[in-house]
């Protein structure tokens, strides 16, 4: 009887084609995403149109100073690499070169002989070979092959053995199944079971609990936004102790992250060198606050980390280079820490609006953190002139910006001078040194904010109380370079603005038919939404209000158009024989064109509907979009840095952020983006702002849009015409049991659906 037989690799074959396969899966993709590339023509013209001031130059070198190690770690890895592929062409080699373990049984190929042959040339050639090979010849004799040959010949003489054969492919008839192991026969053999063994308690006793344990106890520890829970806990606590805070305040409170702290972060160095240099640097900033009891305000760290930003801020180089490790050290983390600041003060104004906190932060203090963004970035305190983001630039040169002929008030303004009255402004830097500034400035932005308001529930698109206002704002970007012509010429601030607004004008003003086409389209989008106040029914029960309402407007239109019809053709004395057979003949003819017409505009409704459907879908959908959209000059900012704004809705009036800050991450040419919002329970005219602050450029490229709107009283809610029970359907309904009526009492369109 055929049974189970497993076998392990005595040759070590089928284990190196184990070890291929799974040496080819970690190789490929580890080649594609490790191997070093070659730096793109971009990053070369970015290097040659690159700021050449000072700061920038030691920003340059400082990065530069790190490059030997990227350079030795690209060296490692393309070796290990090389080495890989070395390991995996070996292998190759070695598999092509192994034998296949199964080679099907032939006995004629044993006696070397052909199919055909007979008795006599088997029994012939059987005595031939065992001369050669029996094990008593001295010089020839092989004792397996000698085996083989009798087995061969006992399979073509004895009948048994040929059926054997001939069936099953063995002479000795079916044999046991047989399952190949691709691991070598050394590692179950019992004088190595202990190593093996302890191989296996290290690997997934010790090893994989330890690693897994330190990944576990890392990711408690931190938030989504590596942000320490212990810094988002003090965030909280602070935040909601003093929700009016002031600018300064609010820098104690990021200088006192636990990411400072050598407590909670091991990469924090506490040097001996601190007590003296931070002592003799508090002297030179006012306003430090050293006395300050509040724990952890007055920990060490937190006052090293105080005065380091608060010298980055004025631009004190006195910092020892210890120190400036530090300092850089900071000011990486802390974009992360100040956006981390910014959620959580938006997170506190909705718990407070739901009521479970007593009073919200105030506007001032989410823009007062986001300020402090701008100064990390660039380098300035509170109340510093934006024209020292520009490089070159000097006290004297901010007062001869005031002495042109035309005021400069922001960066925008000096882009739009001529050369002739731009150069003057600079005419104590040399011609590179302008150029310097020229470029930078062509790289900032200027962003276009457009901002409507809807309510997208409602039928006539009227704001009433209580409902949910849809506010779309259309950001456009462009640099200052579009207003610096190399001819020297000036643009018009709103050049494009005007241009467009123009040939809008002309085009309404020759087709107030399409004009009016597109508002009647408008309406119609609004139409295929459902009512506010009203339960949401099921997508075929939408489908069948769509329709019935277009059926009405198109009801409406035909009895119109009967109207003009009757009126043009005038009364009639009385009917004729000739004029019914006409009659007839004409409604047999309309019969069948309103057959036709239904059935198109039944096809006509489902295009319709599909194409409703598919703009809620895209309306509803969230793309994820990378994190990328134009480098940002700040040469005393450590790293470099791209350009990054925060869209929010506020009520300056009332001191109260509306909506939640949307951190903008890739705002290149154009963007849309949705704020939504309640209107306020009472009916009246209320005034609000949509905001769009940078976190790296300084005060000049913030943007304000101021918008009011009319809340009306709300409409009361109506009955769908859909949810009327007929007389007929109540009397069926009393003629069920009680549970049944019950159940019908509280059923809705979605239930019966």
């Amino acid at each position: 009887m055929a049974g189970m037989e497993f076998e392990y690799d005595e040759e070590g074959g089928t284990f190196f084609y184990f070890l291929l396969s799974f040496w080819s899966l970690i190789l490929f993709p580890t080649t594609y995403y490790l191997w070093p590339r070659n730096k793109s023509q971009d990053d070369e013209e970015k290097k040659k149109r690159a700021c050449m001031c000072l700061p920038c130059l030691v920003k340059q070198k400082r990065l530069k100073a790190n490059e030997p190690w990227l350079k030795a770690k690209q060296k490692i890895v393309k070796l290990i690499l090389i080495l890989g592929w070395v390991v995996f062409i070996a292998l190759a080699y070695k598999v092509s070169k192994v034998q296949l373990d199964y080679v099907e049984y032939d006995p004629f190929k044993e006696l070397e002989l052909d199919r055909g042959a007979t008795t006599a040339e088997i029994k012939r050639a059987y005595r031939k070979l065992s001369l050669v090979y029996h094990p008593d010849k001295e010089k020839t004799g092989d004792h397996k092959k000698f085996m083989r040959i009798a087995k061969a010949y006992a399979a073509l003489t004895d009948e048994e053995s040929r059926e054997n054969w001939e069936k099953h492919g063995n002479p000795d008839g079916p044999g046991a199944m047989r399952f190949g192991i691709a691991l070598p026969k050394w590692i179950v053999e019992r004088e190595n079971s202990v190593w093996v063994l302890g191989v296996y308690g290290l690997v997934f006793m010790i090893i994989l609990p330890v690693v897994v344990g330190i990944w576990w106890y890392r990711s408690i520890k931190y938030s989504g936004d590596e942000v320490l829970l212990d810094t988002s806990r003090l965030y909280w606590y602070f935040i909601n102790k003093t929700p009016n805070m002031i600018l300064r305040r609010a820098v104690m409170i990021l200088a006192a992250s636990f990411e400072y702290d050598k407590f909670h972060n091991s990469e924090v160095i506490e040097r001996p060198s601190d007590n003296e240099v931070i002592p003799s640097l508090m002297k030179l900033l006012p306003h430090m606050q050293e006395k300050n009891k509040e724990r952890p305000l007055c920990y060490p760290y937190s006052v090293k980390a105080r005065a380091l930003l608060m010298a980055h801020f004025q631009r004190i180089e006195t910092v020892p280079n210890e120190q400036e490790m530090d300092l850089q050290y900071i000011l990486k983390k802390s974009t992360y820490l100040i956006n981390e600041m910014v959620n959580i003060c938006a997170n506190q104004v909705s718990m407070a609006m739901a009521g479970r906190i007593h009073q919200a932060p105030r506007l001032d203090t989410i823009e007062n953190i986001m300020k402090i963004s701008q100064m990390v970035v660039q380098a300035l305190e509170e109340k510093a002139s934006p024209f020292l983001q520009l490089p070159h630039m000097t006290n004297d040169m901010l007062r001869q910006l005031n002495r042109g002929k035309k005021p400069v008030r922001c960066l925008k303004d000096i882009a739009t001078l001529k050369e002739e009255e731009r150069r003057p402004l600079f005419r104590s830097l040399g011609d590179d040194e302008y150029l310097d500034v020229i470029s930078v400035l062509a790289k900032m932005p200027d962003v276009e904010m457009i901002v409507n308001t809807e309510v997208l529930d409602d039928e006539d698109n009227s704001v009433t109380a209580g409902s949910i206002v849809t506010v779309t704002v259309i950001l456009k970007r462009r640099p200052l370079e579009d207003f610096i012509k190399a001819d020297g010429s000036r643009k018009p601030v709103d050049y494009n603005q005007q241009k467009d607004g123009e040939e809008e004008n002309e085009v309404a003003e020759e087709n107030p038919e399409k004009e009016n086409a597109e508002a009647a389209d408008n309406t119609a989008v609004w139409d295929k939404r459902r009512g506010k106040g009203k339960k949401k029914p099921n997508p075929e029960s939408r489908k069948a209000l769509y329709k019935e309402r277009k059926a009405k407007a198109r009801a409406a239109e035909a009895e119109a158009l009967k109207k003009e019809q009757e009126a043009l053709n005038g009364p009639q004395n009385g009917p004729t024989k000739e004029n019914d057979d006409q009659d007839e003949v004409e409604k047999e003819s309309e019969t069948e064109e309103n057959n036709d017409n239904e059935t198109h505009k039944d096809e006509d409704d489902d295009e319709d509907w599909s194409k409703f459907q598919q703009q809620s879908k895209k309306e509803n959908s969230l793309e994820t979009k990378g994190k990328e959209s134009f480098p940002v000059h700040c040469p005393y900012f450590p790293i470099d840095k791209q350009e990054w704004w925060w869209l929010y809705m506020a009520d300056r009036k009332k001191h109260l952020l509306i909506t939640a800050p949307v951190q903008i991450c890739s705002l290149k040419t154009e963007e849309e983006f949705q704020l939504k919002f309640c209107a306020p329970a009472t009916p009246g005219v209320f005034q609000y702002s949509v905001h769009l602050r940078s976190d790296s450029y300084f005060v000049d490229f913030d943007k304000v849009v101021q918008f009011k709107i009319d809340v009306k009283k709300a409409k009361p809610v109506e009955d769908h015409p859909q949810w009327d029970i007929s007389e007929d359907e109540e009397d069926g309904d009393h003629d069920d049991d009680n549970d049944t009526e019950d159940d019908s009492d509280y059923s809705s369109e979605e239930d019966s659906a």
